[in-house]
């Protein structure tokens, strides 16, 4: 793994040129954000994950950046890169709703941010389509209740401090199993400004949308959807503990 690692100094040229300034940067960019990396205390980047840009795999790539494994001193983070392209016209933004959920302990630490990177603790682990995907045999069912509760009781923090997150009804690339824990990522959308809907979001995805619903149904057998709208009804009016518990009771979780 070690020698996987290629030094920052060499994203300069291609084919790490494309990660670091991506889609397209020119010579002097690619110069101010090595710098910028150096202040950062990054030192290298490990290419490695389930996405491919050209010839090179990354954890993930959305509309705001690209993530790649780095390495801070001796470290290894989460290095979100601010896309050249991207609406967005720096990164702090971001790293400010993070800082936000990570006090109610949620999502990834946030280590570190300048303006056009975020260093976040990487997390272990596959994102949770993939993973409900892989469940089988016996404890089937206790492991997947088990995460599922963990990332609902994410949700109703958030819910309890006014922070959507904004991109839960698309779930599959938004929370990572991990084996120490499970945990949303990816606040980029994230807003203190809107209605949440984090634990109504999540529960339709899991149990009433269509792809991981059905699987999860072949794992576990759940209430009919209509029953599970009528809970989530009355906690999106009320919002409070009790209410929360109730969809978790109808939930078998």
């Amino acid at each position: 793994m070690e020698q996987s690692f290629v030094s920052i100094k060499k994203f300069i040229n291609e084919p790490y040129s494309k990660i670091l300034g991506y889609p397209k940067a020119n010579s002097r960019q690619l110069k101010s954000r090595i710098s910028e990396l150096e202040k950062l205390k990054i030192k290298s980047v490990l290419f490695a994950g389930q996405t491919t840009i050209g010839i090179l795999q990354i954890l993930g790539k959305g509309y705001v950046g690209v993530v790649v494994l780095a390495k801070k001193k001796n470290d290894i983070v989460a290095l979100k890169i601010r896309r050249l392209d991207s609406q967005r016209s720096e990164m702090q933004s971001e790293a400010k709703l993070l800082r936000l959920a990570n006090t109610v302990n949620v999502g990834p630490k946030l280590y570190d941010v300048s303006k056009n990177f975020l260093v976040m603790e990487y997390l272990e682990g596959d994102k949770i389509e993939n993973w409900i995907h892989s469940l089988k045999g016996v404890g089937s069912s206790k492991k997947l209740k088990s995460v599922v509760r963990a990332i609902l009781e994410d949700c109703y923090r958030l819910d309890q401090i006014g922070f959507d997150h904004g991109e839960l009804s698309s779930i599959s690339k938004h929370v990572i199993v991990g084996k120490s824990r499970s945990t949303l990522i990816d606040f980029e959308s994230s807003s203190v400004n809107r209605r949440v809907s984090n634990v109504t979001s999540v529960t339709q995805a899991i149990f009433i949308g269509s792809g991981i619903a059905k699987k999860v149904q072949r794992i576990y057998k759940v209430p009919p959807k209509q029953k599970i709208i009528d809970f989530l009804r009355i906690y999106k009016q009320e919002q409070t503990q009790r209410s929360f518990d109730d969809v978790l009771k109808i939930l078998k979780l």
